[in-house]
């Protein structure tokens, strides 16, 4: 019994040790702010994923532009809604399969920033065609096995013209319209949009900090600059689609 009342009493005089020497460091470092409880890794992750980076909200009449409600048919016959883009950071165009000019070039850019972010399961794209009575559905799928579309998320659309002249137009302020002296019968932007998880519209600063609202689609990495003088602005397209799949 001796023995054991030894035990304790030594057992008792280390943690006294103990709280003599290691307890008012530990006050210490809490008065400091040595230690604070983002300092794990989960809180760390969350914070980060909560950051709104710095791509600007685009505004009209002051208030955030937001993608509006639209209702489409894919190249798989699938019924596609803005919805079905809800969390996830997607791409804009307006083309049509028969187009001689601008759009093979728009979308082999758009298959490059594809192949970029693949694997990305909250990256898409939206190709809305403006020559719905020509583009159908099969038209689409096609037009997407020629150009390697892979991303689920990427659906080429077809519906209901004027509903998406007025997307087009009117939802997007990206203009598109019939004219039969064009060639190909058509004119349209060859600016991409660039949404983030929420259906917003996005897009950097110029250097005089206004947005630059729309990313041209035509010109590639490679060019670096056109025959006009254009610069390209995939790379900057696909830097700020990370920084969108960030927030």
């Amino acid at each position: 019994m001796k023995k054991n009342n030894y035990s304790y009493i030594g057992i008792a005089f280390i943690i006294l040790v103990f709280g003599i020497i290691f307890i008012p460091k530990i006050v210490d470092r809490i008065t400091n702010k040595d230690i604070i409880r983002n300092e794990s890794r989960s809180d760390f992750t969350k914070e980060k994923k909560a950051k709104v980076s710095d791509l600007a909200f685009i505004e009209i009449n002051g208030e955030a532009k937001k993608v509006p409600d639209f209702s489409f048919t894919d190249q798989n016959g699938k019924t596609i809604t803005n919805k079905d883009y809800g969390g996830k950071v997607y791409v804009v165009e307006f083309f049509f399969t028969t187009c001689p000019t601008i759009c093979p070039r728009m979308n082999a850019n758009l298959i490059q920033i594809q192949n970029t972010f693949e694997g990305f399961n909250d990256f898409g794209v939206a190709s809305f065609t403006i020559n719905p009575d020509y583009d159908t559905q099969e038209v689409l799928k096609a037009y997407a096995d020629k150009y390697g579309v892979s991303n689920p998320n990427w659906h080429l659309m077809t519906g209901d013209k004027d509903a998406i002249y007025n997307l087009s137009n009117t939802g997007f302020n990206l203009y598109s319209a019939e004219d039969p002296d064009a060639i190909g019968g058509f004119e349209h932007s060859g600016n991409f949009a660039l949404i983030d998880k929420n259906g917003f519209i996005r897009s950097r600063k110029d250097e005089f900090g206004n947005p630059i609202i729309y990313y041209r689609g035509i010109v590639s990495e490679e060019e670096k600059v056109d025959e006009d003088g254009v610069t390209e602005e995939i790379s900057a397209l696909k830097t700020d689609i990370k920084k969108l799949l960030n927030e």
